[in-house]
């Protein structure tokens, strides 16, 4: 068995998720906050990927980003990116199909927040930023910890978007997902078997550490006397 695979399938699930949150925050603070019309455009749109078979997301960007066609050649001549068979496009597939992941949490985290907490902070004269730096997210802890361990796990376990997009390259686009899928066509079941069960065990831990850190923590929800002490 080679540890290659699940070194990148870390590697991939660490840069995802990292990206994931910075990309998801501000959209889940906007889909809790706003009244726009488009808000279930977007609310759907960021869902997609919980219903779509992850194979038609990968086949678009497969099409999408081939050097064949207008945009994935633009993006290769102009900008020297070449996403379709390597890590960038892997990450850049994740993000897309981990994102309601990410961002469902922390829409719910930043909506069950009461609105007189933000009030009282804005009569304290605190801007939108130190609201929500000081007051919203270390109120939303438990949201955070929960978007980032799913958006974690749910990338380590990815298969269809990823080999659509990425292929089969050892040592760049190989993940531990795809290896086990090659390790079952050579009929070599102890190694897929090996890698089954380190994958069970990683997602196993990081649920467990989500349920147990929320568990304790028990109510989330901030109170008007620890606002005040910010």
């Amino acid at each position: 068995m080679s540890w290659s695979p699940l070194i990148l399938t870390l590697q991939l699930a660490t840069v995802t998720t990292a990206v994931l949150f910075v990309v998801g925050l501000p959209l889940a603070w906007w889909l809790a906050r706003s009244t726009s019309r488009f808000k279930s455009v977007a609310e759907t749109l960021i869902s997609m990927p919980l219903v779509l078979p992850p194979t038609v997301l990968g086949f678009y960007f497969l099409i999408a980003f081939s050097p064949g066609n207008a945009f994935g050649s633009w993006l290769e001549e102009t900008l020297g990116l070449r996403l379709v068979f390597s890590f960038g496009g892997l990450v850049l597939a994740s993000v897309i199909y981990s994102l309601p992941f990410m961002v469902h949490p922390l829409q719910s985290g930043l909506t069950a927040l009461p609105d007189s907490l933000i009030d009282a902070a804005r009569l304290m004269g605190k801007s939108r930023w130190e609201i929500l730096r000081r007051v919203q997210l270390p109120n939303i802890r438990p949201a955070m910890l929960t978007g980032l361990v799913l958006s974690f796990a749910h990338t380590v376990g990815e298969f269809g978007v990823v080999l659509m997009i990425g292929g089969n390259i050892p040592g760049q686009t190989r993940v531990a997902s795809i290896a086990i899928y090659d390790e079952v066509e050579a009929m070599n079941y102890e190694a897929a078997n090996a890698y089954s069960l380190i994958l069970f065990a990683v997602s196993f831990l990081v649920l467990l550490g989500v349920y147990w850190v929320n568990g304790r923590n028990g109510n989330p929800l901030p109170t008007g006397k620890r606002l005040l002490k910010r």
